[in-house]
């Protein structure tokens, strides 16, 4: 999951409008944002930053966390054919947001935000609800792996149990979270698994933001 830091990154567009490097998040988004499929991540140098460059994404991918998830030698796999969701947030309450891939290619397959003052267990509860509605809508039967225990909780409750104060700047944020609930109390979604991403056998979820 995405977490603040206070460390400088840098961060490497490989897939976006200026493919480059850049050294704020803000100026990173400014090539990501709304282009479908970007790829991206974050280094802690720019000596890093710029031999990830030369690699391509899928070569830093495995090598940031995101094991070849093809290679696992644990006996505990998980299921390739799912959708994979993960959320974002800087700061805490902060700028959220949340996607979904598929695990087995890391394909983005839905991206939502930026919110103003959300927390992850939102963003991650969002997440599972759309990734719900989005394989209903394709006819889609495979699992959804979340890596927060809260977000699934919440959604097997169809509640969210959150001490987050709403304002006038998250509003939109809690239309989206009603929502959410809404559509839970009104689908049946038993037939869909939502299960919880083992990441310290199978590293990074793939639909991580790698902004840690």
């Amino acid at each position: 999951m995405g977490k603040k830091s206070g460390k400088k990154k840098y961060y490497v567009v490989w897939r976006g409008f200026r493919p480059g490097i850049y050294s704020t998040w803000e100026a990173c988004k400014e090539q990501i944002q709304g282009y479908e499929r970007a790829q991206y991540k974050s280094f802690d140098s720019l000596e890093e930053a710029k031999q990830a460059f030369e690699k391509s994404y899928e070569e830093i991918r495995e090598l940031k966390g995101k094991k070849n998830l093809h290679e696992l030698t644990t006996d505990r796999k998980p299921i390739l054919y799912s959708l994979s969701v993960d959320a974002a947030c800087k700061g805490n309450p902060g700028i959220l947001e949340y996607r979904g891939v598929f695990t087995d290619t890391g394909t983005e397959v839905f991206r939502r935000g930026p919110y103003e003052q959300g927390t992850v267990n939102i963003g991650e509860f969002l997440a599972i609800v759309l990734g719900l509605a989005w394989l209903k809508k394709n006819k889609l039967k495979m699992p959804i792996y979340s890596d927060s225990r809260t977000a699934i909780a919440w959604v097997r409750k169809k509640q969210v149990n959150t001490k987050l104060k709403w304002t006038d700047k998250n509003r939109e944020l809690l239309r989206a979270v009603h929502s959410a609930m809404k559509w839970l109390k009104e689908n049946e979604t038993g037939d869909i698994p939502i299960l919880k991403w083992e990441t310290k056998l199978w590293g990074e979820i793939p639909a991580d933001y790698g902004r840690k």
